[in-house]
């Protein structure tokens, strides 16, 4: 399988970097800043590109069998919001002009449903700081939901995403979180890329949106 991986250096790009060469995948990265990546192998090539960019994306795309899209439109960036929603619906686009038929985009937590009718990020305690990101991968989905050309996938991590170990274990859900028996919500990188690749392979959740947790 040839995979197109778009914001490859990452802190979820790198770990499903890692995980897609694991399984022997082909894996275009495709990024910023090439130099970020350090990682070495024989079925690894890096290019650099404007996401924003259609046209120019699609001519990297094509070829692949699937685009996974880790992009982040950095935390700290005042126009996070719209440069996360101008992005996403230009790898969209390319993914459609270059004739690759499967998209799976990783977004955020914030659009999971914690009570009825109530989005984590509508909530009181959502932190401020995370907010504008969260509000645009809620609204990106909201996008995507209405596409019907491509095989699109949406992943949202548990609420506690974190550096961790890869245990190769966790539990899906689609739009409430899943909690542990502490009542935790959480998931380690590692453990995200391992599922996000896992649905590249067995394809459960087409033109849906899943979650994951311990």
């Amino acid at each position: 399988m040839k995979v197109a991986l778009i914001g490859a250096s990452g802190f979820v790009g790198s770990q499903v970097l890692k995980e897609a060469l694991q399984h022997g995948y082909s894996v275009t990265a495709i990024v910023r800043n090439p130099e970020k990546i350090t990682l070495q192998d024989a079925k690894l090539t890096i290019q650099k590109a404007d996401v924003h960019n259609a046209d120019e994306l699609a001519v990297l795309l094509k070829g692949h069998d699937v685009v996974i899209s880790a992009y982040n439109a950095g935390w700290q960036n005042p126009n996070i919001y719209e440069d996360f929603i101008a992005a996403s619906k230009g790898i969209q686009e390319a993914a459609k002009k270059a004739g690759v038929g499967r998209l799976l985009v990783v977004g955020g937590a914030g659009s999971l449903e914690v009570a009825p009718g109530v989005q984590l990020v509508d909530t009181p305690q959502f932190p401020a700081e995370w907010k504008a990101g969260a509000l645009a991968a809620r609204d990106y989905l909201n996008i995507l939901k209405n596409e019907q050309e491509l095989e699109w996938t949406f992943l949202s991590p548990a609420i506690n995403l974190h550096p961790g170990t890869r245990t190769g274990v966790y539990r899906t859900g689609t739009d409430q979180p899943v909690f542990d028996a502490a009542g935790k919500c959480e998931i380690s990188v590692e453990d995200l890329a391992v599922a996000l690749v896992d649905e590249l392979e067995n394809k459960r959740f087409i033109r849906k949106r899943f979650t994951v947790g311990y």
